[in-house]
Parts: C-alpha cells; structure tokens; sequence
C-alpha cells in the first residue's frame, strides 16, 4: 500500500475524499465549527506543495436529492481562508461543470465538486415506492449497485490519484469511500493523513497498549456499545461504565433506578458483561453515587443518592461526587486510556459535571505520560469545551467509523485502499 508522504504528486492530478460535513447556522448557512475542514489541509497542502492539483469530493448532512440547504458551498470560504488561496467549486459532481473543470485543472489549483450525496447512487440506497414486492426491492438493489459503480467510475476519470482521507465515512460502502478505490491501481490510491493518523491512534490502543489499560464507556444504551465493550474485555485492565447505560447494568444487579433510562431487555446482557469481565480479571468500575433529577429539564430539583437507591419518580442524570474522585483516580493511574461517551446529560449544564470531570482527569494523566484517545460526539464536545484538546493524546474525527473499527469490524473504505 502506498503511503501519501512517500508518493510526489508533482504533475498529477489527485481526486480526494474528505469529509466536510460541518454544522452550518440554521440561519446564515455559514459554517460553525471547521474542524473536519481544518481536518484536511495536511493532505491537501501535500499535494498542492508537490506541484499537483487536487478535486476534492464530499457529503454535506442527508439530503434527499438535490437540496440547496445542503450545498457544500459554505465551505468554500472557510477552505479558501484556511489555504490561503482561491478554490474553483463545481455545481454538479457529476455534471458538464466538474468535466471539463477537473479536465482543465492546473498544478497548485483546487476543485471543489457539489455534495456527491445529491445523487442517490452515493449510498447505493435505491428510492424505492411505499408498497413494493420482495423481487422489486432486489432488482432495485441490483440495478442500483451497477448506477452505483458508474458514478465512481465517472469520478474517477476525473484524476490519476486517488486519496481517501474521509475517515468519519470509512465504515460506509459508498461510491466515493469505498468503489471508486477498484478503479485505481494499487500504487495510485491511499490514505491521506488524517485517515492515517487515525488508524495509528487507534492501532496504538488496541494493539500495543501501555498498562494499565482503561476503557470509559458513556452514553444512553447498552446495546449501542455491547461489541466494543466485549471486544474491549480482550484487552483492558479497567473498564468504567457512566452515563445512562450505568442503570441498566444497576438494575440487572437488584438496585433501584426510579425513572432512570434503563434497557428492560437488556438486563440479561448486562450480566453477562459483568461475569465476562470477572472471568477476564477486568476490573469493573460503576457509579456509587448517583445526580438525580425530579424531571429531565435543566431547571429541575436534584438531589445525590447511592446509584442503587435512585427514589421513585427521580431519574439519574449524572455521576456524582464520590463516583467522580474513584472514576478520576483510576484514570489518572492509568498509561493508555480510550473514552467514549458522556457520564451524563452533558447538553445540559447542570448535568455536565461528571464528563467533564473525566475529561480533565485524562488530561491530567497525559500530562503524566499517559496515551488518551478520545472518540465519541459528547467525549470531543466535552474535550473542546473545555479547552484540553491539545492536552490529550488524540481526538478521533470519526465518531461511528472509530466504534466500528475498535469493535473489530472490518471498514469498507479501510479495506478498498488495503486490498484486503
């Protein structure tokens, strides 16, 4: 497999994934938050300082055909202030526009084609009737697949490079991520920079960590994290489990929860994690104490309890202060460290307290030397609210790309630049 800082792209022409699918103000459409364009610019100013030119290719949000409110327009600006120079943009990925511009491009110039995700044939998902037969569906499908090669192939005769750097969308088998990979040479597709550095993190963690090992699982269900955390229980030495999952595994032990999220059909599973992670000598770690709320509403009345004794009518929202100083001391004894997941309902302010108390607790042990990988929309938001995204190790881009990936899941736009 070619590596991007081994290849000169002087005289080429490369087509680049990225993903530019920023938040954009409901009102202005201006984006709010450039992280995923300023994501990019290590590939793109490789290849513009080479001597070659570059079209770059991405998905804004999910439109349902073509939506001026999902234009990649916006991003313009922000991508021509951030490099400093002029970026051509093409109304139509597919269109007479993005031809004969792609065709005319010039060393040290840059394309911008529309949202590829304009076309259906991106995803590969047919638009199929309300009522429609089984043999139907699968001739859609089929006839899909075949349209669904076609747009890759298109784009690819765009250029003589191929680079995906797209890793939010690596667990996607769409025409741009993962097909237009076919119709290039082994030696003229990669990865770009970011894909790989976040294939290095996550590597790092999985396959060489340093001990002890800790693991922190947050957010709403079990079930939305069952294949991590067993793949996990391989390989860590703590696992600390918050947010709304804890009163799942809580109640499946005999506690009481009061109105707390909780997965009814899912106690028998959280069992089992718990036997699984005794059998595996992982230390288990959950909350002792419990920030309950009369209603789930930033104003409302609280109180701390035990996590096991949550009153009737109260629901838990966050950890509390003896969970937090445990949570913390065992993370800041730890050498490699991945977080996943809020502690609570971070969104709100009076509930935020726990993750973000997580998060300068990993901080602090990065500060010690420790490896911290940080993945997950409420684990990020919560490291760069608070200002430490340069005090941890890595911060992942790809939210659903790294879970699947930590899961043991092979990704389709991994493994069509691979070969495997």
């Amino acid at each position: 497999m070619k590596m991007i800082q081994d290849f000169n792209f002087k005289g080429k022409k490369a087509i680049v994934r990225v993903d530019f699918n920023v938040p954009l103000d409901k009102k202005t459409f201006t984006v709010t938050d450039d992280t995923r364009i300023r994501g990019a610019l290590l590939t793109i100013n490789k290849i513009l300082n080479d001597g070659g030119c570059l079209i770059l290719m991405s998905h804004l949000g999910r439109p349902e055909g073509r939506m001026e409110k999902y234009s990649l327009k916006p991003v313009l600006p922000v991508l021509e202030k951030l490099l400093g120079k002029k970026v051509l943009f093409a109304d139509d990925c597919l269109g007479e526009s993005a031809v004969k511009m792609s065709a005319a491009l010039k060393p040290g110039e840059i394309l911008l084609l529309e949202n590829v995700r304009f076309y259906p044939e991106e995803e590969g998902k047919p638009i199929l009737p309300e009522t429609v037969t089984d043999e139907e569906k699968k001739a859609a499908k089929a006839e899909m697949k075949i349209r669904q090669k076609e747009m890759a192939k298109k784009l690819a005769g765009y250029a003589e490079i191929y680079v995906n750097d797209a890793f939010g969308t690596a667990h996607r088998a769409h025409a741009t991520t993962a097909v237009m990979a076919d119709y290039f040479d082994t030696e003229k597709r990669m990865f770009g920079f970011l894909i790989n550095s976040e294939l290095a993190a996550m590597d790092k963690v999985l396959k060489d960590p340093q001990r002890p090992f800790t693991a922190i699982m947050g957010g709403a269900k079990v079930s939305d994290k069952i294949m991590l955390i067993e793949n996990l229980l391989n390989r860590v030495d703590n696992l600390i489990i918050g947010g709304g999952m804890t009163y799942t595994f809580i109640k499946a032990m005999g506690g009481k929860i009061g109105k707390s999220l909780c997965e009814e059909d899912k106690l028998d599973l959280a069992l089992n994690l718990i036997e699984k992670a005794k059998e595996k000598k992982v230390k288990l770690y959950l909350p002792v104490d419990s920030l309950n709320a009369d209603k789930f509403d930033n104003e409302a009345n609280t109180k701390v309890t035990a996590a096991n004794a949550v009153e009737d009518g109260w629901l838990g929202l966050d950890i509390a202060e003896k969970t937090i100083k445990e949570f913390s001391s065992v993370i800041e004894n730890s050498k490699t460290i991945l977080w996943n997941g809020p502690m609570g309902v971070f969104e709100m302010e009076k509930f935020s307290k726990g993750t973000t108390a997580i998060a300068k607790a990993i901080a602090a042990a990065t500060s010690k030397g420790a490896y911290s990988l940080i993945g997950g929309g409420d684990s990020v938001a919560a490291i760069n609210k608070n200002g430490l995204a340069d005090k941890v190790s890595y911060v992942s881009t790809g939210g659903g790309a790294m879970l699947e990936y930590m899961e043991g899941k092979k990704l389709p736009g991994i493994t069509a630049i691979r070969g495997e």
